[in-house]
């Protein structure tokens, strides 16, 4: 009698996966690694996701659905664009070390893959899109948002050396600059 296969934690694999991008690079992402790091087979990987495509696709897309949960977590249902970007200022600021070394494995994944760029690029712009920069109460939220962002990437890859003291006052400013639109009143006047 045939046993009941062992369903695979589709979770526990893109854990897997995630260290060993962030330990290894993106570049010993394989499902031969992958499934010594998960514990299971090498099929058992490429049942639960197919491709290493797949696999990377997965991995972006828990990154960035994390991410906007704990944003909707700060702004609440429906949120306006000023506050949408309040949110995404104060995640990026609260992120661990740790979140920031993941966060740049999935960036040089996706860079590596450039199929792959399409959703990213659609998030990125998907956060700006309900602006008006015509008007300078938006566009000093773009600001913001656009500093906040290459404070990150910049971090994230190692590229430049701050202090949590220093991060936090940085992200402070960005926050402040951000802050006489995040009321709820959504686009300032010129």
């Amino acid at each position: 009698m045939a046993g009941r296969p062992r369903s695979i934690d589709r979770n526990k694999v893109l854990d897997a996966a995630e260290a060993l991008v962030v330990t290894a690079g993106a570049g010993a992402l394989s499902f031969d690694a992958v499934a010594k790091a998960a514990g299971i087979t090498k099929g058992g990987v490429q049942y639960a996701f197919g491709t290493r495509d797949n696999l990377i696709r997965a991995m972006i897309t828990r990154w960035a659905e994390g991410f906007d949960a704990e944003v909707a977590a700060r702004t609440g249902p429906g949120p306006t664009p000023a506050a949408l970007i309040h949110g995404h200022l104060e995640v990026t600021r609260d992120e661990n070390e740790t979140d920031h070394s993941r966060s740049a494995a999935m960036m040089t994944a996706l860079l590596q893959h450039p199929d792959q760029l399409s959703e990213t690029r659609a998030w990125y712009n998907s956060r700006l899109a309900r602006l008006n920069l015509e008007k300078s109460g938006d566009r000093r939220l773009a600001l913001a948002f656009l500093a906040g962002e290459g404070a990150f990437l910049l971090k994230a890859l190692g590229l430049i050396d701050l202090t949590s003291a220093q991060w936090n006052r940085l992200f402070d400013d960005m926050l402040s600059t951000a802050a006489s639109d995040a009321s709820g009143k959504g686009s300032c006047e010129d």
